[in-house]
């Protein structure tokens, strides 16, 4: 009888360990943390119109616009000019009533511009196109870049022309017309990690992180030799690239989009590098990129460093600068 009261016991207790394992076994694991951070926040533009092709509406104008509106009699005319070159070079000569700034503290220095019409300069127009992306995001529906910066308002201070060039032409990392694009691959939605926040929060908290990274652009030369390093975007018309070609292995993402989500096209993964004529609407598209948290770089000087020789339109020349007065 013991033994069978042992045996009896040992079997229930061997049950109770097997039905105590199976149900720790059986808890479900936590659900993951999703985030959803970049849903809040393209939401949240969408909804407050600012997909990137309302950004891009109307951003830019010229040195004799500016020039013509600043010297009329009308002060109603006037713009607010934040000039963001260095202040060493501000003080040799600038346009007169321009505010000197830096990328970092645009924002705060747009606060002084009392509702006046702001119009973004640095030395060739790329960098203001990162400021100005963030005006626009901030409420500024009205700033604008001036095309070429300060090289197309005075010949003496040209930083263009220096930096064209050819060296593509012809080369084996330029694919000639008709070009040869890329499939697109649908990557979906980036991880932004941007926490638990409300879109307005997390768009400021992401422009301001765009404007402290600086000014990302990156040497043609750099891309050309290494293509295969880079998700390359070529923000041109289908037209445009069997006319003049496209940098090998590059993709063309045009239209852009949150609405759509042409996005999803961008591997997040990689470096996304997009060019232009000029590399100014490339360096608008960057900015915008990385505010929504891809880790993308605009192509300086666009097709202008690269095939410039063979450019019949978007192509600086000499004539673009003017000689419109300095201050100190």
């Amino acid at each position: 009888m013991k033994n069978l009261m042992k045996l009896m016991m040992g079997m229930m207790m061997i049950s109770l360990f097997v039905f105590s394992s199976c149900t720790k076994d059986d808890d479900p694991e936590p659900d993951p943390v999703v985030d959803k951070s970049f849903q809040t926040l393209t939401t949240y533009m969408v909804a407050n119109d600012m997909d990137l092709p309302k950004i891009l509406d109307s951003w830019i104008t010229t040195a004799t616009v500016v020039h013509d509106n600043m010297t009329d009699a009308d002060p109603s005319n006037d713009f607010y000019i934040i000039d963001i070159r260095k202040a060493v070079d501000f003080g040799i000569s600038h346009i007169e009533k321009a505010h000197n700034a830096t990328l970092v503290d645009v924002l705060d220095t747009a606060k002084k511009s009392n509702s006046m019409p702001i119009i973004v300069v640095c030395y060739t127009g790329q960098a203001a196109s990162h400021a100005v992306v963030a005006l626009r995001l901030t409420g500024y529906t009205n700033a604008k870049v001036m095309k070429w910066g300060m090289s197309g308002w005075s010949t003496t201070l040209d930083s263009w022309t220096a930096n064209t060039g050819s060296s593509a032409v012809g080369g084996a990392d330029w694919e000639a017309a008709p070009g040869n694009i890329a499939t697109t691959i649908n990557f979906g939605d980036p991880t932004l990690g941007a926490g638990d926040d409300d879109g307005k929060t997390i768009l400021e908290k992401q422009v301001n992180k765009m404007l402290a990274a600086g000014f990302q652009g990156i040497a043609g030369s750099e891309v050309l030799t290494n293509h295969g390093d880079y998700y390359i975007n070529n923000f041109w018309d289908e037209g445009d690239v069997t006319h003049y070609g496209n940098i090998k292995g590059a993709f063309r993402i045009k239209p852009l989009t949150l609405t759509n989500k042409e996005y999803q096209n961008y591997d997040a993964s990689r470096t996304a590098v997009t060019y232009c004529w000029t590399g100014q609407t490339s360096s608008m598209v960057t900015a915008y990129m990385n505010v929504i948290g891809y880790k993308a770089k605009s192509l300086k000087f666009g097709t202008n460093g690269m095939i410039h020789s063979e450019l019949a339109t978007h192509k600086w020349t000499a004539a673009a600068a003017k000689n419109y007065p300095l201050v100190p």
